[in-house]
């Protein structure tokens, strides 16, 4: 359980930055090279380099070495376990206001 709230929190601690939701959006579709993506940035390689860094930890993107180019791609896992800890709270809530709106009617 712990280790898959700490996986939670990188995957949350990665998307909460605008320049890596950009980066991850880059390279949904196809690998792109890192050189590519950096040069859509206002911003020097490294820093780039860094959200790149932020991303892989978290296991959002994967990183293929092609001779001197390193491509990078998304990796979905990460997401698709936020959206289901997003879920179960969602369908809290749901339950929780449909009880409430019972509720009260019963009252009115």
């Amino acid at each position: 359980m712990a280790e898959q709230l700490e996986a939670l929190d990188l995957t949350y601690a990665a998307l909460a930055h605008p320049t890596r939701r950009a980066i991850l959006e880059r390279v949904r579709a196809d690998p792109v090279r890192v050189t590519d993506v950096a040069r859509e940035f206002p911003m020097a390689l490294a820093t780039v380099s860094k959200h790149i860094g932020v991303l892989e930890r978290a296991g959002l993107v994967r990183r293929d070495v092609r001779g001197r180019d390193h491509y990078l791609s998304a990796a979905p896992g990460p997401l698709a376990e936020a959206e289901a800890w997003i879920a179960r709270y969602t369908a809290f809530w749901e339950r929780s206001a449909d009880a409430l709106a019972r509720h009260l009617e019963e009252d009115a």
